[in-house]
């Protein structure tokens, strides 16, 4: 194999990494410790968490920061086993760092396995909150877990896919100007002339 062809096989390797949706989605697979969208009720059980704001950005999914607050905003939480499905479970969003609450949803067993906490106006301002999770047992002690996440960070929040965009722009350039004669002479033209200014 020549230089050509390892560079060819190698850019098309970035490039197939940067468009798979598998890589990107929530920082890993399933369960992994990569995953920054998923709260641990109890040792090596899971709830995964997706923050939608469907009006204003309706192909994105958040986790950590949301873009605007007084936004319609749905929090979905998928039971990552069965285990739950049988438990009660509430769920809560508040105000930090003063603990206000802006949403509720009492004690109640979700037999599908999904929750949606639909917010019809979002929070109700930009700031810190914190999700609770609570197992509400029929005896014993409330288990109780947190997930901060910010609002109001504008689009920035959403940049991510902005910045992977432009990286295979800039990989889809490079392998261009490897294999194509005239973009490359073009190419050199510019770079040549801002080194003489």
């Amino acid at each position: 194999m020549n230089t050509s062809q390892l560079v060819k096989k190698i850019s098309l390797g970035v490039l197939a990494a940067l468009f798979s949706a598998s890589v990107w989605a929530h920082g890993g697979a399933k369960g992994t410790d990569t995953d920054q969208c998923k709260f641990e009720l109890e040792p090596d059980h899971w709830i995964h968490y997706t923050a939608y704001q469907p009006v204003a950005f309706p192909a994105e999914e958040f986790c950590a920061s949301l873009p605007r607050e007084k936004e319609a905003t749905i929090l979905v939480f998928d039971y990552q086993d069965q285990k739950y499905k049988n438990d009660t479970v509430e769920f809560e969003v508040t105000k930090e760092p003063e603990g206000t609450r802006v949403f509720f949803l009492e004690k109640a067993k979700h037999k599908k396995g999904t929750v949606e906490l639909k917010m019809p106006n979002g929070v109700p301002e930009a700031g810190k909150y914190l999700i609770h999770i609570t197992l509400v047992p029929d005896q014993g002690e409330r288990k109780d877990v947190h997930m901060s996440f910010s609002a109001g960070g504008g689009p920035a929040a959403s940049k991510s896919k902005m910045f992977l965009y432009l990286l295979a722009g800039a990989a889809g350039a490079y392998v261009l100007y490897l294999y194509n004669a005239t973009f490359r002479r073009e190419v050199d033209k510019i770079i040549g002339r801002k080194e003489k200014v």
